[in-house]
């Protein structure tokens, strides 16, 4: 123990006298988890250790992030964006990858308008080879926040334009919509044959750029490969890799567990993409720089969509068990996995709905009294039925919308969530789901407030802001009390967030007890210099 104090006092000392650590860090691999508050964690962790099927059975019903955080340092982030209560997820992407504070909702800019220098940027200058790997769109607010600079998050089209620029090493995730010319929406055209080709069809063909360029041919002319499959991702050799996998984003967790092993799938999954990226970063001599956003966890809590949220989370930590695994004998790398933000105040919670029965105990203060607890505190058995979710919440809509418009009722929507959930719901309860009213925040051309009509919350309306996908939510309120479960809203909120920190104690001993967001970007930074 004095032993350890020590080191960690001298790589303090290293860090105050040079700017730099002694250890010399090769490798920063950050994960985020984005929306992954201490909640999210905390349903990992509640299924891998009470679920009574729980997949983590024979892996010593120990998660890979709960490992992780025992061999390194557990801290907390707390989130919060310049002059503001809450983040969005491109105003803390810059923050933690720059160490700048930075405004709602821009792209690697600080207050003022300059380009923030990134992690990412700093770590090309070094000549470390650079990764960015999403299972949401790549030009997402997240990976944007590492390599691209835009007064806002919506410029999707030309943060693929910096991220090309920005010359990064290997960009794996969805979103080829944002890289294929305008000429690609004419389906009896040249582009989108091509397109098809190219792809093996197993990608929508649409794009939402306003222009002619082609991002995939300018990245081939910067020596780029193409992966469009998960088969094309296996096959690819060279040093550079742009893969896109998907028209927005990849294969959501549910879909990941159910296809795990299937010949069929042509989307890579996440932990895939990730130890494919590693296999080309790691051989640059000089080392490398790694983002991996498990994205989908914040979509989900965004839907308050526990089982869908639960998958994500799983997926999660498939990727930290990899990267673990990958660094486990090595003393030049520093991971890092936290998150940008929490989104929904998800909780599991007692209720005064299905009481428990009482029962009898052997000890012998029970003797003649039952074990009768006055509420429902929920049973481990919820975990297993949360698991056996088989579509997310934004697929059981999908389905439900693509009905003709006469048979858009509430019995079909009963029929679709009983048929892909274990909580099911009363042709009265999806008419409530159902429900609208006139929308008194109405704003004319606003993204998601210029429908006149909104699906109708009874509480806390204002923080249920996306349209019909607040259906969703809807959804969750309903099947909450089978659940035992809780959401305080459909947007994020300023919890603070875990952070775990593996590698060398001199460098992950700052990452103890709370600091901002901004606080550990300068360590990662400090690190790698």
């Amino acid at each position: 123990m004095i032993l350890r104090k020590l080191a960690l006092v001298l790589g303090v000392v290293a860090v105050s006298m040079t700017g730099a650590y002694a250890d010399g860090i090769k490798n920063v691999i950050v994960v985020i988890g984005d929306g992954m508050g201490p909640q999210q964690i905390g349903l990992l962790n509640s299924y891998v250790k009470h679920a009574p099927n729980s997949v983590y059975k024979d892996k010593n019903r120990r998660s890979a992030w709960e490992s992780l955080a025992k061999e390194g340092v557990l801290g907390l982030a707390y989130t919060d964006a310049a002059n503001v209560l809450v983040t969005d997820s491109a105003a803390s992407a810059t923050q933690f990858a720059s160490g700048k504070m930075a405004g709602s909702e821009m792209v690697g800019t600080d207050l003022d308008g300059y380009a923030t220098e990134t992690m990412l940027e700093i770590a090309a200058k070094m000549g470390k080879s650079t990764g960015l790997i999403t299972d949401t769109r790549v030009t997402h607010a997240t990976p944007a926040g590492f390599a691209a600079h835009q007064t806002h998050r919506s410029k999707e089209n030309e943060i693929a334009i910096d991220m090309l620029n920005n010359k990064v090493d290997v960009l794996l995730g969805g979103g080829l919509r944002h890289w294929i010319p305008k000429g690609a929406n004419d389906k009896d055209g040249n582009v989108q044959a091509h397109l098809k080709d190219i792809t093996g069809g197993a990608v929508r063909i649409k794009s939402k750029r306003k222009d002619e360029r082609n991002l995939l041919e300018e990245a081939q002319q910067q020596g780029y490969q193409l992966a469009f499959t998960k088969e094309q991702l296996k096959a690819s050799s060279g040093d550079k890799l742009l893969g896109l996998f998907s028209y927005s984003q990849t294969l959501n967790g549910i879909q990941e567990s159910m296809t795990a092993n299937s010949a069929d799938r042509t989307v890579p999954t996440l932990r895939e993409m990730t130890e494919k990226a590693v296999s080309i970063l790691e051989r640059n001599d000089k080392g490398f720089f790694m983002m991996v956003e498990s994205g989908l966890i914040d979509w989900a809590a965004h839907d308050n969509d526990t089982g869908y949220m639960l998958h994500e989370m799983l997926k999660m930590d498939g990727v930290v068990e990899y990267l673990r695994e990958w660094a486990k004998d090595r003393d030049d790398t520093l991971i890092i996995v936290t998150a940008d933000h929490e989104t929904g105040g998800f909780g599991f919670s007692y209720s005064r709905s299905n009481l428990p029965e009482g029962r009898d105990l052997p000890g012998d203060v029970f003797e003649g009294n039952e074990f009768k607890p006055n509420f429902n505190f929920g049973n481990y058995g919820i975990l297993d039925k949360i698991y056996q979710q088989t579509a997310s919440y934004v697929d059981i809509f999908s389905m439900f919308d693509a009905l003709p418009a006469v048979e858009q009722t509430p019995a079909a929507l009963a029929g679709l969530v009983n048929s892909h959930t274990r909580f099911a719901i009363s042709e009265a309860e999806a008419a409530r789901v159902l429900e609208t009213e006139n929308n008194e925040y109405f704003v004319e051309g606003h993204s998601y407030l210029s429908a006149k009509t909104f699906p109708k919350v009874n509480e806390f309306k204002e923080f249920f802001v996306y349209g019909n996908e607040v259906r969703h939510n809807l959804l969750a309120s309903i099947v909450g009390k089978q659940q035992n479960t809780v959401w305080a809203t459909g947007t994020h909120t300023n919890t603070p967030v875990p952070i775990v920190a593996w590698g060398p104690e001199s460098v992950t001993g700052q990452f103890n007890g709370l600091i901002h967001t901004t606080d550990w970007a300068k360590f990662a930074i400090q690190a790698m210099q």
